[in-house]
């Protein structure tokens, strides 16, 4: 097992598609957790929600975030972050991020199609500014 140096840690987190698996805290405390697409700028994750999405509500009550990502094959890598969550409302970026996500996930030739579906009114878009990283290569080497 070994600790990823930040440039490890990047390329891992943008290797494939690995998804993201983002946690917010219900209002009642109860944990929330679900797969997302994300892509990177600098150290900062960067993906889009529904503005009336759970995790959305969750964030904008309490902005403090955890995001897993893995690698399911051995010998298994993963990267945790803790951060803060910063939503912005008709952001002029928001489709440009969209279709960075979505040829991230669905291909270069999907590109566009997932930018104009997912970068439009009534969707967020969200940068998680982290605070810390835990970031494991090879556990079970």
């Amino acid at each position: 097992m070994s600790v990823m140096t930040p440039e490890r840690r990047r390329a891992f987190l943008m290797h494939g598609t690995r998804t993201g698996k983002l946690a917010t805290t219900r209002a009642d405390g109860r944990p929330h957790v679900v797969p997302i697409w994300f892509v990177l700028d600098g150290d900062d994750i960067i993906l889009t929600t529904g503005a009336s999405s759970v995790k959305a509500r969750n964030m904008r009550r309490d902005p403090r975030v955890s995001l897993a990502v893995d690698d399911q094959q051995p010998p298994y890598s993963f990267v945790m972050v803790e951060g803060t969550a910063t939503l912005a409302e008709d952001a002029p970026d928001l489709l440009a991020w969209s279709t960075r996500i979505g040829g991230r996930y669905m291909g270069a030739d999907r590109a566009e199609e997932y930018g104009r579906r997912n970068g439009v009114h009534g969707e967020l878009l969200v940068r998680i500014t982290p605070s810390k990283f835990t970031a494991q290569a090879d556990i079970a080497d």
